[in-house]
């Protein structure tokens, strides 16, 4: 499957799950990029002299109604894909948890609490249930 295909199916998927009806013309960005990109990005944009695997820029107000430009998502391709092997996941799966995790945190939800994290990690699962996505906390709760 094309990745193009992959990023619009996790984000249908999250729209439909979640209940969202845009209320007019809806614009979401997804960049591609390299970790030296994603590097300056989170440097620039949160301070941090790192790369990581997805950053999200919100154009929303939190849990406001989905209209117009809702905002951007960026990957760090090699973070990603080097990632996914180390994790033995397919990299379209990798890509499709890290944009629906881009896109709630657009929408609003965060993981600065356990209790936020919870939400939201619990929304990540349902999402990826739905598109037949392992559950990418499981191993992680095993290994708690």
């Amino acid at each position: 499957m094309a990745l193009e295909s992959v990023i619009l199916r996790a984000i249908n998927t999250a729209i439909t799950h979640l209940g969202i009806q845009p209320t007019g013309p809806t614009e979401l960005s997804v960049l591609l990029t390299n970790d030296a990109h994603q590097h300056q990005l989170n440097a620039q944009w949160r301070e941090k002299q790192s790369s990581t695997n997805v950053l999200s820029f919100a154009q929303l107000e939190p849990f406001a109604p989905v209209t117009g430009l809702v905002g951007d998502i960026s990957l760090a391709y090699e973070t990603v894909a080097k990632e996914a092997q180390l994790e033995g996941k397919s990299f379209p799966d990798h890509v499709s948890h890290l944009c629906v995790h881009g896109f709630l945190h657009i929408l609003g939800y965060d993981h600065l609490t356990s209790e936020e994290a919870d939400k939201m990690e619990q929304l990540e699962r349902e999402i990826l249930r739905a598109l037949e996505i392992n559950d990418p906390y499981a191993e992680i709760a095993l290994n708690s």
